[in-house]
This record gives structure tokens, sequence and C-alpha cells, in this order.
């Protein structure tokens, strides 16, 4: 691996340790903002207690202090009045205001007042009673807001001015600035770091208990092998974890393990049904070609030394051979063509009985010849059917075809026609020998042994008679199966089935009569 694909796995953190990163990244942002706003409401709830203990303190200050009479202010009673203040509360700063709210008087140092005109709008909320904290201009800062009490100061019931008082005023801004924080909001902030530390260990440990199932079917994936043997064997969620995303998730992994497993086993299935069904045709193909060069080899050599008769014979073996290939080659090519997916059935409407008869008449001469008997049973109101008339035809051809060819002569061989609730059922029974128990268990499928009694190999389509007609049953909507015959009942018989043209198509109604038909 070079040193530029390294790189990144280097630093590559995975799903656990991201959300463990953005877990803790949300937890101290929250508690910064929890901590802000503790502050925040600490410094609020302090300045409304101090505004709430001393609202009545202007008013008091107004009320007993006599600041003015009817010729204006008194500016000894003023003085007496800030000496006494700074002597007893030295944390307040009182002015005296006009009616618009400039500064008139003060017991400031000098140069100490920033501004000499005081906003009136607060102080007409605080004389409206409006909700506490509410904080005015300190003269003393340019910018700075700050709790206060006013209260008017009144001369023959007139308002002449107002008594302003900054509640927090230079000397507690001094003695502030020595402990910003004080010990209340210390100790609250040393208890929240102490709870955050608490809260994001128990977190953190939680969250990996909580992942671990998400870790575990991560090295599961990692893991995985083609066969998904590991994921099959991986447990599954218990009963108590059935809402679970991670569980759902774990159930849904281990069930494609176990589906991608079933799915190898087929293919593994399915390419040893391959390599035997090759192997056979292999077989099936020698066996043919052998007796046709053989027989020509024979006709170029002594050629001139056989009679008529010889020759014929000789001729005819290797065309039957000839014809057994064909059949051969025509199964192969067919069955291709039906795995292929490329081969779409042309449904309509018929019924079979007219299909079936048609067939009948095909094998008449054949089964005359071996002296076997075709007879047929019908129900009565059979109902059509709906499929691909070629391909069903085709099927009954081979049915009645190996019957016709793996039965001893004089045998009987009897398709019977019927009905169930949506499908369309197709008996084709002998009284033969059976089929040879080691190939029963697999006679649809490419996994034949070699081929016996009604495999399809007397018809010289090594086994493939049988598989095609499944096949063509199948594209249609049907089936096919053997049916096991009773101990005193020899003989076989295959059962498949089509489905039933919709309700809007009436049955065919047709009293169908085995007379007239070969028998």
């Amino acid at each position: 691996m070079s040193p530029e694909q390294a790189a990144p796995r280097r630093w590559a953190l995975s799903l656990s340790q991201r959300l463990s990163l953005v877990f803790v990244a949300l937890l101290l942002l929250s508690s910064g903002l929890s901590a802000a706003l503790q502050v925040q409401s600490s410094r609020r709830h302090e300045r409304e207690v101090i505004q709430r203990v001393s609202y009545n303190l202007a008013g008091h200050i107004a009320g007993s202090a006599q600041l003015m009479d009817a010729s204006g202010w008194r500016p000894q009673a003023i003085r007496s009045l800030f000496d006494s203040l700074m002597q007893v509360n030295p944390s307040v700063d009182v002015y005296l205001l006009d009616e618009t709210g400039r500064i008139v008087d003060d017991a400031s140092p000098e140069g100490r007042l920033k501004r000499r005109q005081i906003d009136m709008v607060p102080i007409r909320a605080f004389l409206r009673g409006g909700a506490l904290p509410i904080v005015g201009d300190d003269p003393q800062h340019q910018t700075a807001r700050k709790v206060f009490s006013v209260a008017p100061v009144k001369v023959n019931n007139r308002n002449a001015g107002f008594v302003y008082v900054v509640l927090r005023g230079a000397s507690h801004d001094a003695a502030d600035s020595q402990n910003n924080i004080s010990d209340t909001l210390s100790q609250s902030l040393l208890t929240l770091g102490g709870v955050l530390l608490l809260a994001l260990a128990m977190g953190l440990v939680a969250f990996r208990s909580i992942t671990r199932p998400l870790r575990e079917l991560t090295a599961a994936v990692r893991d995985f092998d083609a066969h998904g043997e590991r994921a099959a064997l991986l447990p599954r969620a218990g009963p108590g974890r059935q809402g679970d995303d991670i569980a759902t998730l774990r159930e849904a992994f281990v069930h494609m393990g176990e589906r991608i497993a079933e799915q190898w086993r087929e293919l593994t299935s399915q390419d040893q049904q391959r390599r035997q069904l090759i192997s056979h045709i292999s077989h099936d193909l020698r066996t043919p070609l052998t007796s046709i060069h053989g027989y020509l080899e024979t006709l170029r050599l002594k050629g001139d030394r056989l009679d008529a008769a010889q020759r014929e014979r000789y001729l005819d073996i290797a065309l039957a051979q000839s014809q057994k290939m064909a059949r051969l080659a025509e199964g192969l090519f067919e069955l291709a063509r039906l795995e292929s997916g490329l081969v779409k059935p042309d449904p309509e409407v018929f019924g079979l009985p007219d299909l079936l008869q048609d067939v009948l008449q095909k094998c008449e001469l054949t089964a005359e010849s071996r002296q076997q008997t075709l007879a047929v049973s019908l129900e009565r109101g059979l109902p059509m059917v709906r499929a691909d008339v070629g391909m069903v035809e085709r099927v009954l051809s081979n049915l009645l075809d190996n019957a016709i060819r793996h039965t001893p002569p004089g045998s009987r061989i009897e398709v019977r026609l019927h009905s169930s609730a949506d499908r369309v059922w197709i008996d084709v029974a002998d009284n033969g020998g059976g089929i040879d128990p080691k190939v029963r268990e697999n006679l649809f499928t490419r996994s034949l042994t070699r081929p016996g009694p009604h495999t399809g190999a007397g018809s010289g389509s090594g086994g493939l008679g049988l598989i095609v007609v499944r096949s063509l049953l199948q594209i249609n909507g049907g089936d096919i199966e053997l049916l096991d015959g009773a101990d005193d009942a020899p003989g076989t018989t295959f059962r498949c089935h089509l489905p039933v043209a919709p309700p809007s198509f009436r049955s065919s109604g047709l009293p169908y009569q085995t007379s007239g038909w070969p028998s």
C-alpha cells in the first residue's frame, strides 16, 4: 500500500468515534450555553433583588431631605444629604435632576461625570411601576446602564425635579472589579463543571455500550466472506430488541448472509448439475457418433460384398442414430433458449380437449405400431386455460412420446383432464415398468444420474425432455410433478397444471366423449 493510500486510513475515524465527538461537542456547547444563561439569569436576578429592596430609597430621600423650596434648590440641604449618604451607603450615587432629566447637582468627584443628561424613558417606566429590573443611565459611564431608584421632588404639589439614585455606583464597581465573580456564582460554575465532567464520562460509557452491537456488526461486515458463513453464524438479536434500529440492521445483515450462502450453495449445485449434464450429453453423443462412424466405415470397406438388404439395414441404423443426435441437439438448443430468458410466451385462451385431440391424432400411428392403447378421461364443463398454445402442444407431445417409447408393447396410456378453482390438471399415466428410483429425486433438474426408463433417454434427448417440459410449463404459470404410484399398481403418472382463463371467458362446456377418439 502506498503512503498516499495509507494516509486516509491513519486519520479516518470510525462511525462510533465520530458520533462520540459529536456527542462531546454538543454536550460542551449545551453546557456553555447553560452556563451563560445561568450567569445572565443570576445577574438579572441580583439586579431585580437590589432594585426591589431599594425601590423606595429615592422617594424616602425626596420626602425627608427638604431639597427644594419655592425659591429653588437648597444647596445646604443637598450638601448635607450627599455627606450623610456617603457615610451611610457609599455604594450608591445620588443625582438631582430637573424635569427634563438634566443633572443639576451631584456628589461625584471632580471630572467623573461622563454625561449631564439622563434618559427619561426608564424613569417614566419606573414611576409607572414597570416590571423589574429596569436599568437606566449611569452618569459616570458613557454607555453603562444600571438599576436605579427615582422619585419626584414636589414643591407646592408640583413636580420640580427628580432624585435619581444609581444603586450600584462607582464604589460598588471598584469593589466588584477586585472580585469579578461572586462566591455564589463561582460555586455555581464549579458545580456545573463537575456535573459536566460526570455527564461526559457517563455519556461516553453509555454511548460505547449502546454502539457495541454496531461495532460487532461492523467487524462482521469487515470479515464477511463470499459464502456468507460468518454472517449466518452471527447471533440474532434477542426478543427484547425487536424495535432497535441496530438490531433490525443486524437481522437484515444476518438474513442477507444466509441468503448469499444459500444462493452460493445453489450456484455450486447448478454448476455441478451443469458438469453432470455435459458429461451425460457427451456420453449420449459419443454413442450414436460411434455407431454412425462404424456403419459408414463398414459400408465403405465392405460395400461391394454386402447385399442390398444389408446395405439398407446399415443405412437405416445410421439414419436412426443421426436422428437421435438431431433430437439431442434440438433439446439442448431449446433448453438453452428457455434458460436464457429470451423466450416469451404468447398466451391465448383455448380449450385443452381440442389441443389434446390434435396431439393424440399425431401419436395414434406410433401407438398402434406398438399395440398400445390411448385412452382419454375428460371432466365435463372443463374451463378454458390461458397459455401459449405451441408450448402446451410441445408439453403434451413430449409426455405422450415418452410414455409410448418407454412402455412395453400392449400397455395402456391414459390422459386425464380435470380442474380445480384456478387450475386445469393434466395427468399422463401408463401401466409400464415405472421410473428408476435412482433418478426420481432429480427427474426435472440437470443433476440427473445416468438416464433410465422414462427420463427421455430413449428419445435421444439425454434426459432433457422432462427438463424442457417443466421449463415450458413454468413459463406459462404451471408446473409438473411425478406422482407416487401404489405398490399394487405399477406404472408412471406425470401430473401438470395450467392456470384457468380469467372469469370473463366462459367454460367450454363441451360434452367431450372418448368415442371416436384413438382408443
